[in-house]
């Protein structure tokens, strides 16, 4: 069977090239006899796979030497709750809610302390991103924390708001080396890797030095503390080890393809061939204001939801996989990370206009 065009949101497509690496090397790595997936996390072999997957990353995101990388388990849900445990040091923080994970993260930081929601787009189902210019940070906030691309909406931040010299934390799992990105400007910036990076089951936070501390809210438990795992150079326990080594593949295969300047250019040449189609449309329409859009993630709606179950149904017969937006809001959405070709774009639209002619 030949491959589908697969626009899911997460898990998503992985580059071709990496797979069939993965493939080539699932019995044997390079001659020792065993797979990456039998091996001890604490065998030189693996050693040297985490470290250069982390080499690697940080010379993609220029990371500076007084930000530690982890790789930890629990996705990026898990990290609702460690970011306060760890960083709630006066116990208050400021929340920018532009969706549901921005939204969940919020709910989860109010257990542990005051969480301030000083900006929302949920007025208009989170179809924008609110003027973060001016905000009323509180004086006491440990830090303001933001989702800066919006996976079931299709929002992006553009500009990162002004946090009047709070820390900022960021949520980056649908835009994660999507192109390129000042780590200096977050505290804490995290993503799971499940969208654009490698197999579920890893988050990668990249967190400055001085915010890693012993000082964490009463009863945090020790996996939860960023200190265990910083101390231990993301080793404390068995990491997500097969997981980690993909993800290193999919580094290599970012710098191959010319870093993230080039994957930046790729990123918005695709995602102008599909905007373009939905603005001059008359059957599809975007959802998203102009100025906020994904490169990611585009979700899109005929306005009649039947008529959408037919689009769903007919382009999946057609070698269109997860086309079907999320449960929350219906309608399409095509997440087109960085693996998905070009090609793959083209064929979409083209399905689009004969499903148009057939269908208005």
């Amino acid at each position: 069977m030949s491959r589908v065009y697969n626009f899911s949101a997460g898990p998503a497509v992985l580059p071709e090239e990496v797979l069939r690496e993965a493939a080539d090397e699932m019995m044997d790595y390079r001659g020792c006899g065993m797979s990456v997936m039998e091996m001890s996390h604490r065998s030189k072999v693996y050693d040297d796979i985490i470290k250069t997957a982390e080499a690697d990353l940080r010379s993609l995101l220029s990371i500076p030497n007084n930000y530690k990388v982890l790789f930890l388990q629990g996705g990026a849900s898990q990290q609702f709750a460690m970011i306060p445990m760890n960083l709630m040091k006066n116990k208050v923080a400021d929340y920018i809610v532009t969706g549901q994970w921005a939204k969940k993260a919020y709910q989860e930081a109010q257990i542990y302390g005051k969480a301030n929601k000083i900006a929302s787009s949920e007025d208009k189902t989170f179809s924008y991103i609110p003027d973060c210019s001016d905000l009323p940070i509180s004086p006491d906030a440990d830090y303001v924390y933001i989702c800066e691309n919006n996976t079931i909406y299709g929002t992006k931040y553009k500009t990162l708001p002004n946090t009047k010299g709070k820390d900022l934390v960021s949520d980056v799992s649908s835009c994660f080396l999507s192109e390129p990105m000042d780590v200096t400007k977050y505290g804490l910036v995290y993503g799971g890797v499940q969208k654009n990076i490698g197999p579920a089951g890893v988050v990668i936070v990249i967190i400055r030095e001085d915010l890693i501390t012993e000082d964490t809210l009463p009863g945090t438990p020790t996996m939860l503390k960023y200190k265990t795992h910083a101390d231990a150079d993301s080793l404390y326990n068995t990491p997500p080890a097969y997981g980690i080594y993909i993800c290193g593949k999919v580094f290599k295969w970012i710098q191959k393809m010319g870093g993230l300047d080039a994957m930046k250019q790729h990123n918005e040449e695709k995602a102008k061939i599909l905007y373009d189609f939905l603005d001059e449309s008359v059957l599809f329409k975007g959802t998203v204001r102009r100025e906020d859009r994904s490169l990611m993630n585009v979700p899109f709606i005929t306005g009649n939801e039947e008529l959408d179950a037919k689009f769903v149904k007919e382009s999946k017969a057609a070698g269109f996989e997860n086309l079907k937006g999320h449960r929350t809001v219906g309608g399409m959405r095509a997440s087109i990370y960085n693996a998905m070709p070009t090609e793959g774009v083209k064929a979409l639209v083209e399905f689009m206009k004969k499903f148009e002619m057939e269908n208005k």
